[in-house]
């Protein structure tokens, strides 16, 4: 980083791969004391000994809890939060299955919540503090193949717009981070072009340096947010006969 960072100490979940992991390292290049989570506690064992590893089920509210209170007895009070678990996988519309769809909830949306809950008392006790979680530009609107993932996406975004006013005057900041496709392990599934694909370690710097700008949102890259900005904008009719011409490939 060429400027040097405004917090002291970093909590990320979701951190044994993609772009939570790129935060990570990022961080702590930059001086910064993280805390890393992950369900896997092998994954977290390869960060060496500048990132406290933290195994962790978001899903788990009380072990949240209890990571939070680990973590500020040994590194310090957590100035900035990276909520990243997630977990997604393409639905086919011939078999819906609602065990997908309330384990997606449950992962991406829950578990924020869960880890919101952790460590949003501390910080409006201490008057300041930043957290953030990762949504995703599939928030934006509804797209073919994300049924279950989409709509966790969406509710984070409203969950960020409903805190971020209140939280402010407490002294905490809020901020909603809103990636578009980068090359992960989840995204790896896909069986269509992604365009404006983006590699980990640039979607991380570019997290970064909108978290130390202090942005409510962080959306990129810029020209696909732009193009689904405008698409969000068209009547239904004309929404949904591009998506079923250019991303259907349908007639």
């Amino acid at each position: 980083m060429a400027q040097a960072l405004p917090w002291k100490t970093a909590w990320v979940t979701g951190a044994s791969t993609g772009i939570g992991r790129e935060i990570v390292l990022q961080l702590m290049a930059a001086g910064v004391k993280v805390a890393a989570s992950a369900r896997s506690a092998e994954k977290l064992g390869g960060f060496g000994t500048g990132v406290v590893p933290i195994p962790l089920d978001v899903t788990d509210a009380d072990a949240c809890a209890a990571a939070a209170g680990r973590i500020e007895s040994e590194l310090g009070p957590i100035d900035l939060v990276v909520f990243g678990a997630g977990t997604y996988a393409p639905v086919a519309i011939d078999s819906i299955d609602p065990k997908l769809f309330a384990h997606t909830m449950e992962t991406n949306y829950i578990g924020v919540v869960n880890c919101l809950a952790a460590v949003a008392p501390r910080m409006m006790a201490r008057g300041k503090g930043q957290i953030s979680w990762i949504a995703s530009v599939a928030g934006f609107m509804g797209l073919p193949k994300a049924a279950a993932y989409g709509p966790t996406k969406a509710a984070l975004i409203n969950l960020a717009e409903c805190l971020a006013p209140e939280m402010k005057l407490k002294g905490v900041r809020i901020s909603v981070i809103n990636p578009g496709f980068v090359a992960t392990p989840l995204t790896a599934q896909n069986d269509f072009d992604m365009p404006f694909l983006m590699q980990p370690d640039e979607a991380a710097r570019r997290t970064i340096a909108g978290l130390a700008e202090g942005r409510f949102e962080i959306a990129y890259p810029r020209r696909f947010v732009v193009i689904l900005r405008i698409l969000r904008a068209l009547p239904y009719p004309l929404f949904f006969r591009f998506i079923t011409r250019f991303v259907l490939k349908a007639a």
